[in-house]
């Protein structure tokens, strides 16, 4: 089973050719600036992934060894490439969030977990208050 995804526009679409079955989180600085908190992103080979919409991507090299991707249209976060010389050259990490299903993916690790903010938490211990349905009604004034 491959993995689907895009922007949030859809001008900028993605499959995956493999099924990536795990993701790592990223505390450092620039994934937390760059996604607006926690990074949670799937690693995929470069021959693993068929992208569509290249154009409307705009690239930024964030440091000497990656460049990060977004959509020129809607600035949604579309990967993080490694670009270093080296066994992790060319590596996409693609954003869980923004595939279109995310069933079959497990966490396995956290990186720059010295940097992790003490209030995020993945064991599901915050208050889970609002459905979709009531985050909607809540926004169209009815609620």
């Amino acid at each position: 089973m491959s993995h689907t995804g895009s922007c949030m526009c859809g001008a900028v679409t993605f499959t995956t050719t493999t099924p990536p079955t795990q993701a790592n989180l990223c505390h450092c600085s620039m994934c937390r600036k760059w996604s607006g908190g926690v990074f949670m992103g799937m690693v995929v080979k470069p021959d693993e992934l068929v992208l569509n919409g290249e154009e409307h991507l705009t690239i930024y090299t964030s440091s000497p060894w990656a460049e990060r991707a977004f959509c020129s249209t809607c600035g949604s976060s579309v990967f993080y490439r490694v670009t270093a010389e080296g066994p992790m050259q060319g590596q996409y990490h693609i954003g869980m969030g923004s595939l279109d299903n995310a069933d079959g993916i497990e966490i396995e690790a956290e990186y720059f977990i010295d940097l992790k903010p003490k209030a995020y938490s993945f064991a599901e211990s915050s208050r889970q208050v609002y459905t979709e349905a009531q985050v909607m009604e809540l926004f169209s004034g009815a609620g």
